[in-house]
């Protein structure tokens, strides 16, 4: 698990609202990217092995982004570092500046999770020792966990990042992976509590590509610990008021994998009670996956 501590720089608060002296906004979106960095591809001139990500969809995926315009954004899929360097640099280049930026290096070392902020960090934590039981032996998270701290007008958020395994496996015992991604779900989960404590008084995130829907065991882990209500799935529909976040496109099939769920304590903050689904610009072309982005208001007292 690795930490650093950074200097908070102040930012403007936007809005005076009755006895409240300022309101801030935050916006904060995940997204799985589909590989962006080498991987093996089927292309116009065929198959290809350890391809890089195609430029119609870099830059589909940059339209994407730049329609979010999110404070925080949450990346699955992610390569290493140069790629996430030379995502930031192009994003830049086109107007969209993120300062600020953490690469999740856990065991998995192809697929990272991300985060880019205009907004500066107070703490960032990498968990990558979390362990799990799988099958009765000891297991780690394979994509670990990505924890940041930043200060809002009232206080602190924690966001916590993850991506959960996909449900390819060659285990005929847990056929679409369903019982690793309930235990990945169970370490992280307990790893939030270790580190927020009551979630009816700590203010946190929990975000991103789940690979599973609400009803599933990893989804139920997240929100739950015995009869202690540990964090709100939050809704999330597209302008069309459609639920899905992932294309299957091989078999035509759509499904919601990719998640935001916020603790008891800061489901207040949420404007309009929901996140909602980007179907705007750019997506089709950009990844199989679709962002969700949760808009949070903050208020300040005098």
């Amino acid at each position: 698990m690795k930490t650093f501590r950074a200097a908070v720089i102040g930012f403007g608060l936007l809005v005076t609202v009755g006895t409240w002296a300022r309101a801030e906004m935050l916006t904060i979106a995940t997204y799985n990217i589909e590989n962006y960095g080498p991987a093996n591809r089927l292309t116009e001139a065929g198959y290809r092995k350890d391809y890089p990500k195609p430029e119609v969809e870099k830059q589909a995926l940059r339209t994407v982004l730049r329609a979010l315009n999110a404070d925080v954004l949450v990346l699955q899929e992610m390569g290493g570092q140069v790629y996430l360097d030379e995502l930031r640099r192009d994003l830049g280049a086109e107007g969209l500046v993120y300062p600020h930026a953490v690469l999740l290096v856990g065991d998995d070392v192809d697929r990272h999770v991300a985060l880019l902020t205009k907004r500066p960090l107070t703490a960032a934590t990498q968990h990558t020792d979390l362990e799990m039981r799988y099958f009765g032996k000891k297991e780690m998270v394979k994509r670990g966990l990505l924890e940041v701290k930043l200060a809002v007008a009232d206080g602190e958020l924690t966001i916590f990042a993850l991506h959960l395994k996909s449900r390819y496996t060659d285990r005929p015992d847990d056929p679409l992976s369903s019982i690793r991604r309930a235990s990945e779900a169970t370490a992280i989960r307990d790893r939030v509590l270790q580190r927020c404590g009551n979630p009816a008084t700590a203010r946190f995130v929990v975000l991103g590509d789940c690979n599973d829907d609400k009803a599933s065991k990893a989804l139920t882990f997240l929100q739950q610990r015995g009869k202690t209500s540990i964090a709100e799935l939050l809704p999330a529909t597209d302008s069309r008021g459609e639920a899905w976040t992932h294309a299957y496109r091989k078999n035509d099939t759509y499904t919601r994998v990719d998640h935001v769920l916020v603790s008891v304590a800061l489901r207040p903050a949420v404007m309009g009670g929901t996140a909602r689904i980007y179907d705007g610009a750019g997506w089709r072309e950009a990844s199989d996956h679709r962002p969700v982005v949760v808009t949070l208001e903050f208020l300040g007292k005098k």
